[in-house]
């Protein structure tokens, strides 16, 4: 199985993920490791990404997860499309969806300080995202074991 944990920036794709993957005793693959440069660029002058900035990137997370048989990918994974692209040729999977207020998010962001994504893109992301459906719905107002213990049973049921 793959678990995709997916939403905005600063959501807590890598704080939930990380230790997730560990009790699951899997892979963890953080996507924003495989972003191109020009990307990277981008992002971190302040610049939104476009669907076309995306597709490669997607498309070489995409063969990551195919190469596995139990792993746990942290992608942004804002729209369908998106996620149909990064699941491709995937058979069995779990879409979890961290989701959290503008302001709650906001504030995370902008008291960390990520490599390249600037908490002024963080708008840009609330606009593009396309809640999944059928996913792994989790508030990330609430602490981080809690999360992870719902996220746990849900994929265990």
């Amino acid at each position: 199985m793959i678990v995709l944990v997916m939403g905005v920036s600063g959501s807590g794709k890598n704080t939930i993920g990380e230790p997730l993957a560990q009790r699951l005793g899997w892979k963890f693959i953080d996507g924003d490791d495989y972003h191109p440069p020009e990307n990277v660029k981008k992002m971190a002058a302040g610049i939104p990404l476009q669907d076309e900035d995306r597709w490669p990137w997607l498309d070489r997370l995409n063969a990551l997860v195919r190469a596995e048989k139990q792993a746990l990918i942290a992608c942004s994974a804002l729209k369908e499309a998106y996620r149909r692209r990064l699941l491709a040729g995937v058979d069995d999977y779990a879409i979890v969806h961290l989701r959290g207020s503008f302001e709650l998010i906001r504030s995370r962001a902008e008291s960390r300080r990520h490599r390249y994504m600037p908490a002024s893109l963080l708008q840009s992301q609330f606009d593009t995202l396309e809640p999944p459906q059928g996913a792994i719905d989790v508030d990330v107002s609430f602490d981080v074991e809690i999360s992870l213990k719902k996220i746990l049973e849900r994929l265990n049921a």
